[in-house]
């Protein structure tokens, strides 16, 4: 058991749990960007039919998980576990979403970096024998982020420079153990037909398997920054310490990486980060990108630093990176989810935002 450790915090799986399915869906902003083609469905209503933002976010937590079922031809029962997170109070988007799906639950808060960490938990469980098939869901929604962490929507305030929009998003995963010898549960013949999605992945496509081979844990960093407007300074620090951990962990140079993608530290918090990690001798400019900096166009929809939430990254992995990684597109990347670390009682009382990252390794 030890030899699976490498270094201080990296874990390398054994038998690398597979990516089998994904899926995503996203509001009517995240329509207008610059990726709105890797959703598998897209909803002009904020409410998405829902009669408050909060059931809405529940509802995208649903059909996500369902989407990324529909694909892999499973059944709810074949699921040995579920992973999920959100940024309402006691993660409640999940809770009450994934409620009816029957399956053991772990609840994750991880803020932004929650898809990372759910990821990292899950492919532990599967490599360690304790489950043959997990589920991991992640999202989040700009109504209910804005009315919890910076300004109600009421009140029409004017946004800071620094500022970054919620994503309103959900990504799914199901991952499997059945590439290490393991079976597969058998299929559901009753499951409808995967649907003709723009993004995400199938089982049944016939493509190459996503494998998550390494996964780095995240310390707390606090780099003194108390603004809920800029938290993509907040995450920086915490990004820099997983993703310098992660290379020397590993021994191998940034390049080893055919893209390090953070989500989400926005334009200001990629800088701050491609500029430490300079200062100790990793360029990864060549190869690097955000989450935040994918999902919108900045200029055109007006997005200051670009976009934030859990559901960013969540979206964009499940959406566009697994995808291009099982084309052949990639074939290894680095996925580095950073979380700000604040409540909306500890930001009103003046104190610090502690950042987090979790860095998960996919290959081809």
């Amino acid at each position: 058991m030890p030899a699976k450790k490498i270094g201080k915090r990296t874990v390398r799986f054994e038998s690398p749990p597979s990516v089998i399915s994904s899926a995503c869906v996203g509001g009517k902003r995240e329509r207008e960007g610059p990726l709105s083609e890797i959703f598998d469905y897209l909803s002009d209503d904020a409410f998405f039919g829902e009669d408050s933002w909060e059931k809405a976010e529940s509802k995208m937590q649903t059909a996500a998980l369902e989407a990324a079922l529909s694909k892999a031809s499973l059944p709810p029962s074949a699921l040995g576990c579920i992973l999920a997170g959100d940024l309402l109070p006691q993660c409640t988007a999940s809770s009450f979403g994934l409620r009816g799906f029957g399956a053991p639950y772990w609840g994750v808060y991880g803020a932004c970096s929650t898809s990372a960490e759910s990821l990292a938990l899950a492919a532990m469980l599967l490599d360690g024998g304790f489950f043959d098939v997990a589920a991991c869901v992640t999202g989040s929604h700009f109504c209910s982020a804005e009315r919890q962490f910076r300004t109600p929507l009421e009140y029409g305030g004017q946004r800071t420079p620094t500022a970054q929009r919620t994503v309103t998003g959900c990504g799914a995963f199901i991952l499997s153990s059945a590439a290490s010898g393991k079976a597969l549960p058998p299929l559901n013949p009753h499951a409808p037909a995967p649907p003709t999605a723009r993004g995400g992945t199938s089982a049944a496509s016939g493509k190459a398997g996503v494998y998550i081979t390494h996964a780095t844990t995240g310390v707390i960093i606090d780099a003194g920054i108390s603004d809920p407007s800029n938290m993509g300074a907040a995450m920086a620090p915490a990004a820099y310490d997983t993703i310098s951990a992660h290379l020397r962990d590993l021994g191998v140079p940034a390049n080893h990486y055919d893209l390090i993608v953070t989500g989400d530290l926005g334009a200001h918090g990629a800088d701050i980060l491609t500029g430490l990690l300079l200062r100790d001798g990793f360029d990864i400019s060549d190869r690097y990108n955000d989450c935040g900096l994918m999902i919108y166009n900045r200029e055109e929809q007006d997005m200051h630093c670009g976009g934030s939430g859990c559901g960013c990254s969540a979206s964009v992995l499940a959406g566009k990176l697994i995808p291009e990684l099982r084309d052949g597109s990639l074939k290894r990347v680095l996925f580095c989810a950073t979380g700000a670390l604040l409540s909306a009682t500890s930001a009103l009382q003046g104190e610090s935002i502690p950042g987090i990252c979790y860095a998960v390794a996919l290959e081809r």
